[in-house]
């Protein structure tokens, strides 16, 4: 069985992926490491994608995390060789060229919290746990989650939850800005497309380099970010996108985007 499996949305330009090992609520093993690890590679280099949106084929959960029952049998030699594609899985995700979404229902814990957070944007739904359990079982977060919460919520907020390793719902992971986007039980995935699309229908050179300068820029200074951004808008002012989005503005019409 494919524990991950990729579905285009054509002509959309928008790719799901769909965590499909759901007999074990996602829980991620190496074997599933591997197959996150090898989509996201793979996706990459995909100059037709536009947008990407990360789901579950589970009923109960996106992802519970890390797969202890396997890792109950590792050998110390054993976690450090799996700590290296771990790093890769999530950079795998996090380091995708185009906006990425996910659409997040039940738990979603530990590594499976820190997938949601390695893309741009989370939706939840109503029936969202979330949670970064790791001290509570002498471990650290290690796919992102002690750097990239704090860079969604602050310092202190990201604090309360990884260092008390409590669980929250959907409505207060909205209400903390951790979700973006906090839709009825059950729409999560639909509520995730539909945004996708919309950020599909837009300039591909545009949108890209938007996430470029943004990702690039967020960590430095005021000025770096500046240059940052000036160059982000001369590779796109002088693409054909430009081009074209101007001409189907005065036309009155969609656009019909060059691209990459």
């Amino acid at each position: 069985m494919e524990t991950v499996k990729v579905r285009r949305m054509d002509p959309s330009g928008v790719v799901e992926i769909v965590l499909n090992r759901a007999d074990a609520l996602n829980a991620i093993s190496t074997e599933h490491a591997r197959a996150i690890t090898a989509v996201g590679r793979g996706l990459a280099e995909d100059k037709t994608m536009r947008a990407v949106i990360l789901t579950s084929s589970s009923e109960r959960a996106f992802c519970v995390g890390a797969d202890l029952k396997e890792r109950q049998a590792f050998t110390d030699d054993d976690l450090r060789r799996q700590r290296l594609l771990t790093r890769e899985t999530y950079r795998s995700i996090l380091d995708l060229p185009v906006p990425t979404i996910a659409a997040v229902h039940g738990y979603a814990l530990g590594g499976g919290f820190e997938l949601a957070l390695s893309c741009d944007l989370i939706v939840v739904d109503d029936t969202a746990v979330l949670g970064l359990p790791e001290v509570s079982v002498g471990l650290v977060p290690g796919g992102g989650g002690t750097q990239l919460l704090a860079r969604r919520i602050g310092w202190g907020r990201a604090a309360d939850l990884t260092f008390t390793a409590r669980r929250i719902d959907g409505e207060e992971a909205y209400r903390m800005g951790i979700a973006d986007r906090l839709v009825m039980s059950g729409e999560a995935r639909e509520r995730a497309l539909e945004l996708a699309r919309g950020i599909a229908g837009n300039s591909p050179v545009g949108v890209r380099n938007v996430k470029r300068a943004m990702r690039l820029g967020m960590d430095g200074s005021l000025a770096a970010g500046m240059e940052i951004e000036d160059a982000a808008w001369r590779a796109t002012a002088f693409s054909p996108d430009r081009k074209e989005g101007i001409a189907a503005f005065n036309e009155k019409r969609e656009p019909d985007w060059p691209g990459l």
